[in-house]
Formats: C-alpha cells, sequence, structure tokens
C-alpha cells in the first residue's frame, strides 16, 4: 500500500527527532574523557627550575699591601701584630705624628708602647741565640742580629722618649733613660754621644765628652824585648 507524501514527511521528522535525542545522550559522554584528560593535565606537578649557583666571592685583597711576602701567613709575620719589628715600627710612626701635632701625652704613650715590643723582642732572640749557641750556628747568628736589631731600634724609641719628656720640662724622668741608652750602645756610638750630649745639657753631668777620631793609619805596636834578655840566635 503505497504511502503519501505528508505521511513520508511525518515519518522523517520523527526520525530526525530521534537521532537528535540519541546525539544528545551520547555527547556527555563523550565529552567526559576530554575533561578528565584536562584535569589530569593540570594535575600534573610543573618542573621545577634549580636556581643558579653563585659564584664564589673573592676574598678580599691586602688592602694595605703591607706584607712583604704573600705566602708567609705566619701570624707574627703580619704587619698587624704587635709582637713584632713592623709591629713597633707602626706605634714609632704614630708617635713621630703625635709629636708633629704637639700631642705630647699621645707620643709618649705610643712611644712607651714601641719600646716595650722592642724589649720584649730583643730579649726573646738573644735568649734563643744564646739556647742555640753550639748547636746551630744558623740559627744562632740569625738570633743573634735579630736581638741587635730590635735592640738598636728599641734604644731610638728610648732616646725619642727623652726628648719628649726634656720638651715637656720633665728632665727627671728624661735622665733615666738616657742612662739606659748609654749603658746599652756605649758612650762612642753615635746614640751613646747624643744621649750623654742630652745629659750635659740638662746639668746631669759637669765635662763634655769627645771622643778622640781614630787614626786614619793605625800602626802596630812594636814590642822590645827584655833588656836582660839576650837576642834570639840565628
Amino acid at each position: 500500500m503505497p504511502y503519501s507524501i505528508p505521511r513520508i514527511l511525518s515519518c522523517g521528522k520523527l526520525l530526525a527527532l530521534s537521532l537528535l535525542v540519541v546525539c544528545s545522550a551520547t555527547l556527555p559522554s563523550q565529552s567526559q574523557p576530554l575533561r578528565s584528560n584536562l584535569l589530569i593535565a593540570q594535575a600534573k606537578p610543573k618542573p621545577q627550575v634549580k636556581p643558579q649557583e653563585q659564584p664564589p666571592l673573592s676574598q678580599p685583597s691586602d688592602i694595605n699591601g703591607e706584607n712583604a711576602d704573600p705566602n708567609d701567613l705566619r701570624p707574627l709575620s703580619q704587619s698587624e701584630s704587635l709582637l713584632s719589628l713592623a709591629g713597633g715600627q707602626r706605634l714609632m710612626n704614630e708617635a713621630t705624628q703625635a709629636i708633629n701635632a704637639e700631642k705630647y701625652d699621645v707620643a709618649i704613650d705610643k712611644l712607651q708602647q714601641a719600646r716595650k715590643i722592642f724589649n720584649q723582642l730583643s730579649n726573646f732572640h738573644l735568649q734563643l741565640a744564646n739556647s742555640f749557641s753550639g748547636i746551630d750556628p744558623k740559627v744562632f747568628e740569625s738570633e743573634r742580629n735579630q736581638a741587635l736589631e730590635t735592640g738598636q731600634v728599641r734604644d731610638d724609641a728610648t732616646y725619642k722618649l727623652a726628648l719628649v719628656h726634656r720638651a715637656k720640662n720633665q728632665p727627671e724622668l728624661a735622665v733615666p733613660l738616657l742612662i739606659q741608652i748609654i749603658r746599652s750602645q756605649n758612650p762612642t756610638t753615635e746614640l751613646g754621644r747624643k744621649s750623654y750630649q742630652q745629659l750635659y745639657e740638662l746639668g746631669f753631668t759637669n765635662v763634655p765628652f769627645a771622643p778622640a777620631a781614630p787614626s786614619t793609619s793605625p800602626q802596630a805596636p812594636v814590642t822590645q824585648p827584655p833588656a836582660n834578655q839576650p837576642p834570639a840566635s840565628k
């Protein structure tokens, strides 16, 4: 039995409506995996970026540049050490600056510290020299030379200290220091003569000292045989 055109059209509409319902039912189920994959991708941890390592900071160099040997790192070899020749010389320089500025109290304090350091160094090196006498001549000679060197700068500091006391009109403090220098040095040395001259100018001594100049061509003494002894037979 042939179908009429209106009935065919109504059947087509029903078929299209059925397909639309089926598609709308299946679309949520198909989009669910996509949403799950998106959530999984978002939940994955991001790779951590390691911070770049900073290069090590360079050690500060010697600002003053006073170290004569940068490889010598012994504590007492450094210029900042007080128990050293360089440490005492630094105090001497500070005392000279104070004297030029007429800050005599500061100069006295610096010179007393320097004198104490040099005296300790001289005594210590002399004790070591005596300990190595007859054992190691190199150590003995080295320590002896250092004892003489530090003893000389000690007497220089003592002389400057005596002059500061004289400038402050304190001769009673200058006299003992000047006598110590003469005992340590010798009246014939330059520092010894200057110290005695200071004593004479202060009125502590009455006779000026003028050492005789050594002869330019000294002659060897001639020894005569005793008169009662006959000459040696040839």
